[in-house]
């Protein structure tokens, strides 16, 4: 069982929504589709469950085309980050009703929504009506009605965003499981790096319409194609620096060099975009031969546990994250280091010539 595009584009008046596409999913999967608002997630799940048909190009499942199926004729199961419910209908009956569409007996019908109503942790409100649910148990309601379907194909838009930190990753955990065991092709759809890298499965990495890699979710991570995909694959994005490579060396400005990665040694000479994750800042340094820059600091924020630093470098803003409190002052020039081991480079369009080391090491 498989889900197929090929070539699918859509276009409403002069704007692009997708670009022209080619995606193969297969049975038993989770797909995360990963990318900032607006960037097509929620475009490309309605053309795969056919609430909107492509401009061009056509969609298979299991080996025929269905571009002009009817989502009613599909099996399909869609849970948007809005949750919708029947208000008249109690939650047994909410999560009951696509099973009695399909003629499901009754004690299966039963069995099953009490395990599914268990696992979301709705077992004692099953005779509550959903606008006496909070909208966190609302949400799970929904998503139990798309579970017990059996769809061949369930996809998530965002689902667990309105959901408590706790019960989110209890989620993030069980829903993997719950599909492979069902074989169905599960489609995910997230704002957020960390989701994609807990839920594991496949990742779909988009901007601006286009799906600009798809693979296994620790290879797109590790070693994105391009600092467009660097970019999306980063909370909060990638930072840059334009770097110089002559012969076994790589200068950074300010003085910084390094050595030149052997992925890049039989790259020419010349300009290339050095790129690293936030996370790998530090205010010292934990390794000899450390990259130093002279920064100044903008703005913090603080998690808790953690510090973001807004950095102003040149005409660079960058941004780290760094453990513990930090008890900095905003204007203040700030040296940070990093370590090389940790730095992608990239051709000035923006492809990939060599991916960190460390990523190469994992």
């Amino acid at each position: 069982m498989s889900l197929k595009l090929k070539g699918v584009s859509k276009v409403v008046g002069a704007q692009t929504h997708i670009h022209p596409t080619d995606l193969e999913l297969q049975k038993g999967t989770m797909n995360v589709l990963l990318g900032p608002t607006s960037s097509g997630k929620t475009s490309l799940m309605r053309l795969m469950a056919g609430l909107d048909a492509p401009t061009k190009g056509r969609i298979e499942w299991q080996g025929t085309d269905v571009t002009g199926m009817r989502v009613q004729d599909r099996r399909v199961a869609m849970v948007y980050q809005q949750f919708i419910n029947y208000p008249s209908m109690t939650v047994y009956d909410n999560i009951a009703s696509p099973m009695k569409l399909m003629g499901v007996g009754r004690d299966e019908i039963d069995a099953r929504v009490r395990e599914t109503a268990d696992l979301m942790q709705l077992g004692p409100m099953l005779d509550r009506k959903p606008l006496e649910l909070s909208g966190g148990q609302q949400q799970r309601c929904a998503l139990a009605r798309a579970l017990v379907k059996n769809a061949g194909l369930v996809l998530l838009d965002e689902p667990l965003a309105n959901l408590d930190y706790k019960l989110r990753e209890e989620l993030r955990a069980e829903i993997p499981k719950i599909f492979e065991k069902s074989g169905a092709i599960f489609v995910y759809a997230t704002t957020e790096p960390e989701e994609a890298l807990l839920l594991g499965g496949n990742t779909a990495t988009l901007w601006e319409g286009r799906v600009t890699q798809f693979g296994l979710t620790p290879q797109v991570y590790r070693k994105p194609v391009d600092a467009t995909t660097a970019r999306v694959f980063s909370d909060p994005p990638m930072n840059f620096l334009p770097v110089v490579k002559s012969g076994g060396t790589i200068s950074f400005g300010e003085g910084q060099t390094a050595r030149t990665p052997a992925a890049v040694q039989g790259q020419p000479d010349g300009e290339y975009t050095a790129g690293f994750r936030p996370n790998h800042i530090e205010l010292h340094p934990h390794v000899a031969g450390a990259l130093e820059f002279e920064t100044r600091l903008s703005v913090t924020e603080i998690t808790g546990s953690e510090t973001f630093v807004h950095l102003d470098h040149g005409t660079e803003r960058w941004v780290g994250l760094v453990h513990g409190v930090q008890d900095l002052r905003p204007g203040q020039p700030l040296t940070v280091y990093l370590d090389p081991a940790h730095v992608y480079v990239f051709a000035t369009d923006g492809r990939l010539v060599a991916p960190a080391p460390y990523a190469e090491a994992a």
